[in-house]
């Protein structure tokens, strides 16, 4: 019995509060650092909101980790609170399309999320439905309980088709709803999304748009230090967090790697049984953090998915070059790797199709080039993870 008492440990000796270092926690508003005028622009966009009136429709655009998402929440939340004060009932329902990729599922997931049966009277099972039936139970629900809603979409580039932004941009134009103004804020990581928007979607759905820049190392560190209560006083050596910042602005100026680095950094103090999070964890925490978040981001992918990255990483680790690798040198050097694994290789086009999917992840970056009438235009491919992390993933089993 006594063992069974000292198996786990009462008190942490690290964390006082561990959950202020978790990706998914929404800072209250002293916390939300660096991002002034992205939230007072955001603000002014759906502003009319608070007197019952259309707020304007949204395109936020921006890198992984510069508070997008972040700045969407807390805004919606402020309109909702503010619009009460003026006796607009207000409300917004988040999405991220990442999970919900289809419009089925989206437009379930909104419908859901702003549904209360017991008022409304209206159901909405999970599944079972047809799409249109969704929408028009959505469309009753809006008219029925709201005078405003905001619909933020996440990652909005994950979607399958424009179907569903078509439909919400145009729903009061269309007589879909007459008594809820609705808006929409659509995030996406890619700035080129709207590229290849319908024409009709993008006339409607882009009237402000906004470009998210990444953090500077002042703006990480200042966003580490409002997170600094999770942890017990005197645990952070001074030197951790500017190191911590530094090292993040240099190579990506992402706050949720920031905070990763920092919340790892605390965890191998504690597997160490150190009384202080160290200056000299942070890159030790830093290489778990890029290896956690590859491995996080090829999980369920194929094994060719993997020998096709796999090449990439070797070339990237044998040459000093930069600026990327031709597919016909990717596809060399997964032949090779094919046949040490015993497996029969794919076709150039379909690895063609494997790399373009590791592009839009954001895990490879293309970049399209001339060679003249001799050879043609040609297309290269660069690692955008750490080569190193790459192998060790994959090649790990």
């Amino acid at each position: 019995m006594d063992a069974a008492d000292d198996l786990f440990t009462r008190e942490d000796p690290i964390f006082a509060n561990k959950e202020l270092l978790e990706i998914s926690h929404l800072p209250g508003e002293g916390r939300i650092v660096g991002r002034d005028d992205e939230i007072s622009n955001l603000a002014t966009a759906v502003n009319p909101a608070i007197f019952g009136q259309s707020p304007s429709n949204v395109l936020i655009y921006g890198k992984t980790g510069t508070g997008k998402s972040l700045c969407a929440k807390y805004v919606s939340k402020r309109l909702v609170s503010t619009a009460g004060e003026e006796d607009v009932n207000a409300m917004f329902a988040y999405v991220d399309c990442a999970q919900d990729t289809t419009e089925t599922q989206a437009v379930q997931t909104i419908a859901d999320s702003v549904n209360d049966p017991d008022m409304t009277g209206i159901n909405v099972p999970d599944k079972g439905l047809s799409t249109s039936t969704y929408y028009k139970r959505l469309w009753r629900i809006l008219d029925q309980r709201y005078d405003v809603v905001l619909i933020i979409l996440d990652e909005i580039d994950k979607l399958d088709d424009d179907a569903i932004l078509m439909q919400l941009s145009r729903a009061g134009e269309a007589g879909k709803i007459t008594d809820c103004k609705l808006g929409v804020i659509g995030i996406s990581n890619k700035i080129q999304y709207k590229d290849r928007m319908d024409e009709r979607v993008k006339s409607s759905l882009c009237e402000r748009e906004f470009v998210f820049p990444p953090y500077d190392a002042n703006q990480l560190r200042e966003i580490m230090q409002a997170r600094a209560d999770a942890f017990h006083d005197e645990v952070l050596e001074p030197s951790t967090i500017p190191r911590a910042a530094a090292l993040a602005a240099r190579e990506h100026g992402d706050a949720r790697k920031a905070i990763d680095i920092l919340r790892y950094a605390g965890e191998i103090a504690q597997s160490n049984g150190e009384p202080t999070v160290r200056e000299g964890f942070v890159t030790q925490a830093r290489e778990r953090a890029e290896t956690d978040r590859f491995r996080e981001l090829i999980r369920g992918s194929t094994p060719h998915s993997r020998y096709v990255l796999q090449a990439l990483a070797l070339l990237s680790l044998s040459s000093g070059r930069q600026d990327g690798f031709r597919t016909s040198r990717v596809y060399e050097i997964y032949e090779n790797i094919c046949r040490q694994e015993g497996s029969d290789s794919l076709s150039l086009r379909r690895v063609r199709d494997l790399l373009k999917e590791h592009a839009f992840l954001d895990i490879i970056e293309q970049s399209k080039h001339s060679g003249g009438s001799a050879e043609g235009s040609y297309t290269k491919h660069q690692l955008l993870e750490d080569p190193s992390v790459v192998k060790d993933v994959l090649t790990e089993e």
